[in-house]
């Protein structure tokens, strides 16, 4: 049986989120309650959303087990020390420094350390402790040109110097990837760097970093069998102020997962890459959901629009959504707390 695909549709109409294919589907429905062991969240993404994966974690990592890092560099790298002086300061640091590694916005891993341990002590994310335990995965494509392997390498540095044990991180640098999430069959050649940014490299990329992060899975299903929801973001932002968030975000839900119990992993999309910009490619492309279905996994596909400061639908790894964008208090990173939260409440009748 093929996946259910309910696809994004006017807010003015309404409908119900778990029809079968064949019929329209009117609307977005409500995140529902399924239940999900928020204890065990993960978290991945790819360019601006492996910065946000990273962030994400470290805000959170009381409930997140493992992150993946995709074509992305470590926490912290473009806020700059004239972030509050000069204007731009930090997007000429993300630039310059966080994707071409130009020499003066060069991540130093040990000093973005330093910064997270402070942030620490001064509970604006979870203490490190937690974070310590984590299993991390990064990769770097050889013919990426967008986020240089210096820089992802800088960020296994600041896993390290974080005090990440080194058999818990996992750094994959031996395909000719260009700057894009790398697949086993779906997409465009492996060296592509293009919308929509998922190529073909004979790589299973989703089952490796999920197999790092929980360790021994069950095979992956054939097809994927399960429901892909189209969901109203807008509960989960109404009372942030610029959170940039997109109206509609998708889950990917199991039917083994209706009844409670599923771990939950979150998959933040790149720039260029929401679906305003390329359709479901991302959400349905990328091979997370037939991995999900043996696994008992929800999978989350939160949504960043463009906007002000944001013309490519970045997730918000600079500042532009205020300076807690480091933080719990970053609005980006509360709106999908609250998603994971959602998902987390009890099934309805139980």
């Amino acid at each position: 049986m093929a996946a259910t695909r309910l696809p994004t549709t006017t807010p003015l109409l309404a409908g119900f989120c778990f029809l079968a294919f064949a019929n329209p589907v009117l609307a977005a429905e409500e995140l529902p309650a399924l239940g999900a062991k928020i204890e065990e969240t993960s978290v991945s993404g790819i360019s601006s959303g492996a910065y946000m994966a990273g962030q994400f974690q470290l805000a959170h990592s009381r409930i997140v087990v493992g992150a993946a890092i995709i074509a992305g560099g470590p926490y912290g790298c473009a806020e700059s020390a004239f972030a509050g002086l000069v204007p731009g300061a930090n997007a000429w640091r993300a630039i310059n420094g966080c994707m071409a590694g130009l020499l003066w916005g060069v991540p130093d891993p040990r000093a973005l350390a330093r910064q997270a341990q402070r942030l620490a002590r001064n509970e604006r994310i979870d203490a490190l402790d937690d974070a310590r335990e984590d299993r991390v995965y990064l990769f770097s494509g050889a013919e990426d040109r967008t986020v240089i392997p210096s820089v992802v390498r800088a960020a296994v540095e600041f896993y390290g110097a974080l005090g990440v044990p080194k058999d818990n991180i996992r750094f994959v640098t031996t395909y000719r990837a260009g700057h894009a999430f790398v697949t086993e069959e779906d997409g465009g050649a492996c060296e592509l760097s293009a919308k929509p940014f998922v190529v073909d490299c004979d790589y299973d990329q989703a089952g490796d970093l999920l197999k790092h992060i929980y360790g021994a899975l069950k095979p992956r299903a054939n097809a994927a069998s399960g429901v892909f929801m189209a969901f109203d973001q807008r509960p989960f932002t109404r009372d942030l102020a610029n959170a940039g968030m997109s109206g509609e975000g998708v889950a990917y839900v199991p039917s083994a997962c209706r009844a409670g119990g599923c771990r939950v992993h979150v998959a933040f999309h790149g720039c260029g890459q929401n679906r305003d910009e390329v359709g479901d490619a991302f959400v349905e492309k990328t091979g997370f959901a037939p991995w999900a279905d043996t696994n008992r996994l929800i999978v989350l596909f939160p949504q960043v629009g463009k906007g002000f400061g944001n013309p490519q639908g970045c997730w918000d790894w600079w500042g532009y959504t205020g300076s807690d964008f480091l933080t719990r208090d970053a609005p980006q990173i509360t709106a999908v707390h609250r998603m994971i939260e959602r998902l987390a409440e009890p099934p309805s009748g139980r």
